[in-house]
């Protein structure tokens, strides 16, 4: 709940904003955007512009074993470069915090997942309607289209050094139906840790906290995203 605050309070400065928090447990995704004007106009059901989700299924601790379940057979392999020897002793011996090339591979690949499967999630999507007339198209759900900057914190974003491209990837994971992030969309990554924090913060000291958590997420790149959305 503190990071969407803290997301709320960042989408005050950069408008359309969404944060990934990858964790042990869950992975949560949060989102402040109204979307588009033109989904807007064939949406079922209206959505919140600050939305939450939690996946309570999808930690990379705790429940790692239900991300795992989710590749097919010699995918995760073939997504690590690990052999099946070396992924097989990765994941008997497997920590909170990975210590080795290897283990780092290993959650770099399970982050991956954990947040294409979280923003699809918690993202709408089209559905055609069937009248008597004909077809007709319609969104159902949260539209994440107009989001111009994504964050990433949590241990795993924050400090993997494929954290940016992971995010990047989220708009190459739409199949063409989903109401994702863009191509171009800018990735922003929760340096120190502390946003969950600045939340916090920010319910007695707002300009504080958000100056603080611009210097997080690398100061002048923030005003440089910022501005070359306007």
């Amino acid at each position: 709940g503190s990071v969407m605050m803290a997301t709320e309070l960042f989408s005050q400065l950069c408008p359309d904003v969404m944060t990934i928090d990858v964790g042990g447990a869950t992975t949560d995704v949060h989102s402040v955007t109204q979307g588009s004007e033109e989904i807007s106009r064939i949406l079922v059901s209206p959505e919140p512009d600050a939305k939450r989700t939690v996946e309570g299924d999808l930690g990379l601790y705790i429940n790692h074993d239900n991300i795992i379940n989710s590749f097919l057979k010699g995918e995760l392999e073939k997504l690590t470069g690990l052999s099946e020897e070396e992924l097989q002793a990765e994941l008997d011996d497997f920590r909170p915090i990975p210590e080795t090339e290897n283990a780092k591979k290993l959650i770099a690949a399970l982050t991956t997942r954990a947040v294409i499967t979280s923003v699809h999630r918690h993202a709408g999507h089209l559905i055609d309607l069937f009248f008597s007339g004909g077809r007709k198209s319609a969104a159902m759900g949260k539209d994440l289209t107009n989001i111009k900057i994504i964050l990433g914190t949590g241990g795993a974003l924050t400090q993997l050094p494929e954290g940016k491209d992971i995010l990047l990837s989220i708009p190459r994971s739409n199949k063409g139906d989903r109401l994702l992030p863009q191509e171009g969309v800018k990735v922003l990554i929760d340096q120190e840790y502390i946003m969950a924090s600045l939340g916090v913060l920010s319910m007695e000291h707002p300009k504080s906290a958000l100056k603080l958590l611009v210097e997080s997420l690398g100061g002048e790149d923030v005003s440089a995203s910022c501005h070359s959305e306007e």
